[in-house]
């Protein structure tokens, strides 16, 4: 067994490097310094210690594989739990009401816009063509691209205020 002198002086010398290659890897404090410690409990159950002049990289490359280790030991369904927590269910109900209204937005364009509005409407916010290849598309001045479009979401914005 290795002396905790040692092990404490390695520790002091190394593990703002080690820490921040787990970090780096893992993307999570917690599972980093679990994967740092690790490092040393496996040095501390040894009797052997590497040279002076291979213990950086000895380290580094024992953090380096006890968190690729650890990445491959999560199984698909605790990344998607990660994914996918209850704090990211308020995003899921946020990006599905933003997605409602999109879809309120398209059909009220769909009814209540004429043409050209509603060609320019579409070719702006469903092809995403910039007003500069909108006008070329339609053989329409810039000018009259931009009004028609200020028009037309002037009326969506109208008809979804109220």
């Amino acid at each position: 067994m290795i002396d905790k002198t040692i092990l404490h002086g390695l520790f002091c010398r190394h593990y703002s490097e080690m820490i921040h290659l787990a970090r780096t890897l893992l993307y999570d404090d917690a599972e980093a310094e679990d994967a740092v410690q690790d490092v040393f409990v496996r040095l501390m159950q040894s009797d052997i210690l590497p040279s002076e002049d291979k213990l950086s990289a000895y380290l580094m490359t024992a953090v380096r594989n006890g968190c690729i280790n650890r990445i491959r030991q999560k199984t698909r369904t605790e990344q998607f739990r990660e994914l996918y927590s209850p704090d990211a269910e308020s995003d899921w109900q946020h990006t599905e009401q933003r997605l409602e209204m999109l879809e309120a937005i398209s059909d009220y364009a769909e009814s209540h816009l004429g043409e050209p509005h509603l060609t320019i409407f579409r070719l702006r916010f469903e092809e995403d063509l910039k007003l500069k290849d909108i006008a070329s598309r339609l053989d329409m001045n810039l000018k009259t691209v931009f009004k028609y479009l200020s028009q037309s979401i002037e009326n969506i914005q109208k008809h979804f205020r109220t």
